[in-house]
């Protein structure tokens, strides 16, 4: 089901309002040509997490794309709409899109419900390597992808390269367990540098590791991390079915969660 934005607030160039009175011009190439970054940041009561985190993948996304960012202008956009927002479910996320036009938008969003375990469909995809660590607007690709292992019958779509190589979701990284021990795939092999993938590693020292389909179909468990999943059970790839929750995905979960407050906790409002 759409979230209900109807609550929401944006900021475009600095201006707060209801986002569904947001606008942009139509001439706006971040429009016509998917030419753009952006970052979402999850938001627990009104305040955002690891918002220094996203604002410097921004401003990688942008320099790799050769596009001028205001970052200070940017930070003080979200300090002025979150005042606004304050907390409730309307403000759950906070979007932040730059566009080849100049536009700065801001959007608070409420959060998509996920399934409390979810199920992949493998599909062929093949990163462009020109937009190797850019968070950009061009995610038709990305989402297409998901629309295909629906059309299957799953949730989302896993990533997998012509040869095999499982990269990641959509939206979110993937992580395994093998012999006891969490895997996910190395940011070399074309994935997005993800905060909450970070996050993960930090909490439980998982290790990088290249993974065919294969290796990833004999796995112990299996879970996603994202910003708004957090770390979400994988109970199938393709026709493999996986005991979810698996217990190093508990504690995985138990693990970030707590990270997460406490990070929060020593984060000025």
């Amino acid at each position: 089901m759409p979230a209900n934005f109807s609550a929401s607030l944006a900021s475009v160039d600095g201006a707060v309002m209801l986002a569904s009175r947001a606008v942009i011009p139509a001439t706006d190439d971040g429009l016509l040509r998917g030419d753009g970054a952006f970052e979402v940041i999850r938001l627990y009561e009104g305040r955002p997490f690891a918002f220094d985190e996203h604002l410097r993948r921004l401003e990688r996304s942008a320099s790799n794309l050769r596009l001028p960012l205001d970052v200070e202008a940017i930070r003080a956009d979200a300090r002025r709409l979150l005042t606004h927002a304050g907390a409730g479910p309307a403000h759950e996320l906070l979007r932040i899109v730059v566009t080849r036009g100049g536009r700065r938008l801001l959007l608070t969003e409420p959060m998509v419900r996920q399934p409390e375990v979810i199920r992949l469909g493998s599909v062929t995809y093949s990163p462009t390597r020109v937009l190797d660590g850019v968070k950009s607007l061009s995610y038709a690709g990305n989402m297409l992808a998901t629309r295909l292992a629906r059309e299957r019958g799953f949730d989302e779509a896993l990533l997998v390269t012509p040869h095999g190589r499982v990269l990641e979701a959509p939206t979110s990284s993937i992580f395994w367990v093998a012999e006891g021990s969490l895997f996910t795939p190395p940011l070399d092999e074309h994935i997005l540098a993800s905060i909450t993938r970070a996050l993960v590693i930090d909490a439980t020292g998982a290790d990088e590791r290249a993974c065919t389909l294969e290796e990833l179909l004999r796995a112990e468990e299996a879970f996603l991390a994202s910003t708004t999943r957090e770390v979400e059970p994988i109970s199938a790839v393709d026709d493999r079915r996986f005991d979810a929750p698996g217990p190093i995905t508990q504690r995985t979960a138990a693990a970030v969660g707590e990270l997460i407050r406490e990070r929060l906790a020593v984060t000025a409002p």
